[in-house]
């Protein structure tokens, strides 16, 4: 990859996105703490989350990711040197993405992140019921109010993506400048082809969530295995297709020419696809983490780029 491979906007950030969907569902404050801690420390400064997460789990009300990552910002004394992205549009209480809406949720994820901006803020989410001229122009006031620094999608069309675009360039607002895609070796159909192009179109840098595929592009997930996670049911879904079984071999044989987990392959396949800027993925335990941060130092030739592309074809 480019060294512009590594820039939101203006924001200069590592190859790996950590994922923070985990934290407050699957790891406690104190994991997370020590999660977030051994990801700087080897490199990282890209943290991803939502106002969303995690309003699944059961006694949970939504933000719960966000306020530990601003506890942990705070005892840490770093957020200078950490880029934070989170999102609007899914939270129980701040459903939807009218500007209105925006704008009280942007201030409820300002306070649980103890910050006064955000980094990148994605809109989660997209609400046909919007104009996308309402949802950039109260995007605008936040980034012209310095809450905000660069502006985001996830989960959005190519029409409605280009729309928005083109809307900020014509009226002179902010403009995305990243986009959160559903894309790993397995799941591929819903970024390739005009989401991508509207992306690389427009320069937006790509940040991949699903980019273990539930984890099972960790390679952990066999036949006749059982895994203890709670992903585990989506994860073995794969292990039924074809394409899935074809992905998984050749991944285990990249793997052990480069020595090599096989998340960690999984991710450099990723990282090298046009637009893609940094994958996201997530971390439970600090022991989670080596594979994911080892994508820094991996480089695969073109040869085994193409073996895995065709055999996730």
């Amino acid at each position: 990859m480019s060294a512009t491979s590594y820039t939101v906007g203006d924001l200069r950030i590592s190859p790996l996105c950590l994922g923070g969907n985990v934290f407050g569902y699957t790891a406690d404050e104190a994991e997370s703490f020590a999660v977030l801690d051994a990801y700087v420390a080897g490199g990282g400064n890209f943290i991803d989350t939502a106002d969303a997460y995690s309003a699944w789990v059961e006694g949970n009300s939504g933000g719960e990711s966000e306020t530990i990552i601003g506890n942990w910002m705070r005892q840490r004394g770093n957020r200078a040197s950490v880029v934070i992205g989170t999102k609007v549009g899914a939270h129980p209480d701040f459903k939807g993405l009218s500007g209105a809406n925006i704008k009280r949720a942007a201030e409820e994820s300002l306070r649980r992140l103890s910050t006064d901006y955000i980094d990148v803020y994605y809109t989660h989410f997209d609400d046909e019921s919007v104009d996308v001229s309402e949802i950039i122009t109260a995007l605008d006031d936040l980034v012209r109010a310095g809450k905000v620094r660069e502006i985001a999608a996830s989960n959005i069309s190519p029409a409605r993506l280009r729309a928005s675009l083109e809307f900020s360039v014509a009226e002179g607002k902010a403009r995305y400048t990243a986009i959160q895609p559903h894309y790993n070796l397995v799941s591929r159909d819903t970024y390739e082809g005009e989401l991508a192009a509207v992306a690389a179109e427009y320069g937006l840098a790509a940040m991949p969530y699903f980019s273990l595929a539930s984890g099972f592009l960790t390679g952990k997930y066999r036949p006749g295995t059982t895994v203890d996670s709670v992903r585990a049911g989506r994860a073995s879904e794969y292990l039924e297709t074809d394409r899935g079984r074809r992905v998984l071999a050749a991944l285990d044989e990249v793997a052990a020419a480069h020595s090599a987990e096989v998340a960690t392959i999984a991710l450099a396949w990723l990282a090298a696809q046009p637009t893609v800027a940094a994958p996201i993925a997530s971390a439970r335990t600090t022991g989670q983490l080596p594979a994911l941060l080892a994508l820094s130092g991996t480089t695969l030739t073109t040869d085994e780029l193409t073996r895995l592309t065709e055999a996730s074809a």
